[in-house]
């Protein structure tokens, strides 16, 4: 979600800590096992939130050379690809992009992933289906 293992560390660090610090006031009404991926999504949302805008993809500077085995126009079309995807999850909102993370690469039901985020089932279904059309229109030029 963070597209950073240094702030998704840093924010399952703060979850751990925060749901440490609430134990006392758990009082059993939600499952544990929910309530600490929601303090990580929280933090992760909070986090994307109060990102300032990165600097533009064309301006880094390129990576290194890819293995001697891989031809240099398979390894033009991944970056281009892999710029693409990136631009097209930035493109989302943080809302879409946390419901997207969470249906797609972590493969949780609709109704877990609700739960997770704090939203209806409904509404989990509506952002992911909102996330989706977005990557799809995305990936277009790659058909």
């Amino acid at each position: 979600m963070l597209d950073s293992g240094t702030e998704a560390e840093d924010a399952v660090q703060d979850a751990f800590v925060s749901a440490w610090r609430q134990l006392p006031q758990y009082r059993g009404q939600a499952a544990f096992g929910t309530r600490v991926p929601r303090v990580v999504v929280n933090r992760c949302l909070n986090v994307l939130r109060a990102r300032r805008p990165e600097t533009d993809l064309e301006s880094v500077p390129e990576p290194a050379a890819p293995a001697p085995l891989a031809s240099p126009a398979r390894a033009a079309e991944s970056r281009a690809a892999a710029r693409d995807l990136a631009e097209a999850l930035a493109s989302l909102s943080p809302e879409q992009r946390v419901c997207s993370v969470l249906r797609e690469v972590e493969d949780l039901p609709h109704e877990t992933l609700a739960e997770t985020v704090g939203i209806r089932t409904e509404v989990a279904r509506g952002r992911v289906f909102r996330a989706r059309r977005c990557m799809t229109e995305a990936r277009t030029a790659w058909r």
